[in-house]
This record gives structure tokens, C-alpha cells and sequence, in this order.
């Protein structure tokens, strides 16, 4: 099954990066996530990101290790 992220248009996956602070985003399945400023942005049923940053979900710890793939080593 793939993800939201994976099925977003790849011209239009190049072109976005964080309205806060304008750098590159990672594919976090129906998310894309912005590790500097751990915030993540959704991506809707029908593949629209929302990138409007007062709808931006904070990411915790644990879940920042996850998103990375650090093992909390």
C-alpha cells in the first residue's frame, strides 16, 4: 500500500518545501514532516497537502526518532 506522500505528483513533491522556513520536507506517510522545526503537514484523502502553518501538528520526541529512523541509540 503506499502512502499519501509517495503518491503525490514528483514535480509537485519537488517544489514543496515548509512555509516556515522554506527547507526540504521528508515523505512521512499521509504527512509530510519538516525535522528542524518538528512539525508535520497533512496530506488529505484526496492527496492535497495542507501546508498552512496554523494547521501544522507538533511532533514529540519518540515520534521525532521514529520519523528519522533512529533507533534512540
Amino acid at each position: 500500500m503506499t502512502t499519501r506522500a509517495e503518491q503525490l505528483d514528483p514535480v509537485v513533491r519537488a517544489r514543496l518545501v515548509c512555509p516556515q522556513d522554506h527547507g526540504e520536507l521528508i515523505d512521512a506517510g499521509n504527512e509530510l514532516y519538516n525535522p528542524r522545526l518538528r512539525v508535520a503537514y497533512a496530506i488529505d484523502e484526496n492527496g492535497i497537502p495542507n501546508m498552512l502553518i496554523d494547521d501544522a501538528r507538533e511532533v514529540d520526541d519518540d515520534e521525532h526518532r521514529r520519523l528519522l529512523g533512529e533507533n534512540g541509540e
